[in-house]
């Protein structure tokens, strides 16, 4: 029942994320003043450069090795006799930190920014102008965006205030298009939200903490009988309680602790230590080794008020509910809060509603027509087997909280073999006990087996021997995102027999002087091309469809999928013989021939680098500028099936190669 829950919290999260990618992102927010408006000639004065930044993302500085990986923030100004600048642009207050993924220390900002560039005031009117680009990154969903903006400001003159409120207009007339646009794919964001967070309240009342408070809840409003009027009036009370409960809590601590907080959970080693212990003592309670109960002041006294009746007694045993709950439902309420946390006021509250809803449903209905028990099934041995199925997986999800640990300062305590193993052991354990050969202390006989029982002891020897091939290096890539790194296995049989045989997969025979191909490359080998039309022209040449990455070099999700779905021989033998790849870098500084530029039907700039006509494409014709985003396409540049973006299923990889080739076949 836990896997259930936890596919359907997993699910959520991944959703929640392909939403976000489907959007135009625009996590900073910049605004750029003098730091004085009455300046004379001579002065030292400053430009300062101000942003608002979303929460769960941030943005780097400029103040770190550039070779590293993240894009640093440029600024270029237009130089001319009314200014002059002193040294280079200073960052205020940027964070810094050792990245395990770049491996060296980076800058960012986080919340707020500002930077500021010192000048002299040589002549009046000052009139000072340029542009600067920039890239965010979640730490929530790992996307990453590029951004850019210009400025002009100007102190005397006549054309001062004209030109500050043509900038003005200018800058409202895009700010309500794009509100517009954000308006309505909220709308489909937060339906689809609502409802995966209804579905995991419905999986919630099947655990073990859940389920045996329907009797409960039942033989407390049995007492309202003779005024049934008053009892559903009290039901309903009681149901709006459990909803108002999960709503108000769940949403106050997502809005005042928000995606920040998460980030600290995920990656520090001591709540992740602490996670571990946790898992690892809930499993040893849900084995029989011993009960965990809440507080009995806290529970106390919420019952005690139960039995003051009336519309209090109904509020009480909601809060009860919850409590007595909350060991079980706390993974999925943490997922919903994670996915919803994103700097919004709205999403936290529609996914909690959503949960708290289908969560209060079923005891609000029991509560209305308490006869229903007699129905349900009899908590008895089939809840405590579900509480010793629950122990396994806790035994084995605890194990990536130590994971994490572990290779942040690297311990070497669990290894990718040594973690593999213990998850084989756990498995063939569970499959043991399904099958009647282990038992615990409450466990009731089994004098037979059920077919469900024996569908799971088949799914788990199953999984057993999936992952067996993993002790000696196979990829296993349907949990790379869950066992340690493939750097981390000591003997790597699969890596020995690439570096001495290589990935197949046929490669063209023709030329290839690709341009950018002297400075851009692909992963594995490949060949492909850095420039739209080139690389649609060798697709009509060749009679193939296109793969078309909208890729960057600062890209963390970008080089995860390289490495891990790329890589993977199924996908790396279509990605070669299939397609003709075009990737188009949003980062890259490449500043083009003047007769190249050109004015952005999107935002009005002037794009004059390979990156930002690159991430202007992807924009005006995707109406997305998150990446990765994989895009199959035929020769008149129409989709084949829907685009791609970050992704880890190599399968679902697979498949959408797949039916992007039978689409252009046909």
């Amino acid at each position: 029942m836990k896997s259930k829950i936890t596919v359907i919290a997993l699910a959520l999260m991944m959703i929640v994320q392909g939403i976000a990618f489907a959007q135009i992102q625009e996590p900073a927010k910049w605004t750029v003043e003098l730091s004085k408006k009455d300046a004379k000639v001579g002065d030292k004065i400053d430009i300062v450069f101000k942003a608002e930044i979303e929460k769960t993302w941030h943005t780097y500085s400029n103040d770190f090795d550039p070779e590293l990986g993240p894009i640093l923030i440029s600024f270029e100004f237009e130089e001319n006799a009314s200014y002059e600048r002193v040294g280079d642009v200073k960052p205020i207050n940027a964070e810094k930190h050792y990245d395990e993924i770049w491996e060296g220390d980076v800058s960012y900002f986080e919340n707020t920014a500002e930077m500021r560039q010192t000048i002299i005031v040589k002549e009046l009117p000052l009139k000072v102008a340029g542009t600067f680009e920039f890239q965010s990154c979640s730490d929530e969903t790992g996307m990453c965006v590029m951004g850019d903006d210009e400025f002009e400001l100007n102190i005397g003159g006549a054309a001062s205030a004209v030109a500050e409120d043509q900038k003005e207009q200018k800058k409202a007339v895009v700010s309500a298009e794009k509100t517009e646009l954000e308006k309505s794919k909220e709308k489909d964001s937060l339906l689809t939200l609502f409802i995966l967070s209804f579905l995991s309240g419905l999986a919630a009342i099947f655990t073990p903490c859940v389920f045996p408070m329907i009797p409960m809840t039942v033989s407390f409003f049995m007492h309202s009988d003779e005024n049934k009027a008053k009892a559903k009036f009290n039901a309903f009370f009681y149901g709006f309680s459990i909803i108002a409960i999960y709503t108000v809590i769940g949403t106050v601590v997502a809005i005042t602790l928000g995606a920040n907080f998460a980030n600290f959970l995920s990656t520090h080693w001591l709540p992740n230590i602490l996670f571990f212990l946790i898992f690892m003592i809930f499993a040893a309670s849900f084995f029989g080794m011993f009960e965990i109960t809440m507080p009995n002041w806290i529970v106390n006294k919420s019952v005690a008020n139960e039995d003051k009746g009336g519309l209090g007694g109904a509020f009480f045993m909601a809060f009860t509910l919850v409590l007595v709950s909350f060991s079980c439902t706390g993974p999925i309420v943490g997922a919903i809060l994670v996915a919803s946390a994103g700097g919004q006021v709205l999403m936290p509250i529609v996914g909690m509603l959503g949960f708290s809803i289908a969560f209060a449903l079923p005891f609000t209905l029991f509560a209305i027509f308490p006869s229903w028990l007699s129905n349900m099934p009899k908590s008895g041995g089939w809840l405590n087997s579900v509480k010793v199925v629950l122990g396994f997986i806790e035994v084995a999800l605890g194990l990536k909280f130590l994971s994490i640990a572990d290779q942040t300062y690297h311990w070497g305590i669990l290894d990718r073999e040594v973690y593999l193993a213990i998850w084989i052991v756990v498995f063939i354990l569970l499959g043991f006990y399904l099958l009647g050969k282990l038992k615990f202390s409450h466990d009731s006989d089994l004098p037979y087996i059920s077919v469900p029982r024996l569908a799971l002891a088949m799914v788990s020897f199953s999984f057993v021997v999936y992952m067996i091939p993993g002790m000696f290096g196979a990829p296993l890539k349907a949990l790379s995102g869950y066992i340690p790194p493939q750097a981390t296995h000591d003997f790597d049989l699969n890596q020995i027999i690439r570096d001495n045989a290589g990935a197949g997969g046929h490669v063209s025979a023709e030329p290839h002087t690709a341009k950018y191909s002297d400075f851009l490359h692909l992963p594995h080998g490949l060949k492909g091309y850095f420039d739209y039309e080139e690389g649609m022209a060798a697709a009509k040449k060749q009679n193939k469809p296109v793969f078309l990455d909208f890729t960057g070099h600062g890209c963390v999700n970008c080089r995860e999928m390289e490495a891990n779905v790329w890589s993977d021989p199924a996908v790396l033998q279509r990605l070669k013989a299939d397609y003709v790849i075009i990737a188009l870098y949003v980062d890259d500084k490449t500043k083009l021939p003047e007769d190249q530029w050109y004015t952005s039907e999107y935002d009005g700039k002037v794009k004059k680098t390979l990156g930002k006509q690159n991430a202007d494409f992807q924009i005006t014709r995707y109406e997305v500028n998150a990446q990765p985003y994989y895009c199959l396409l035929d020769h008149e540049g129409n989709l084949l099936v829907d685009p791609k973006a970050y992704d880890l299923d190599v399968n679902a990889f697979v498949n959408f190669l797949d039916k992007g080739k039978e689409n252009f076949n046909k």
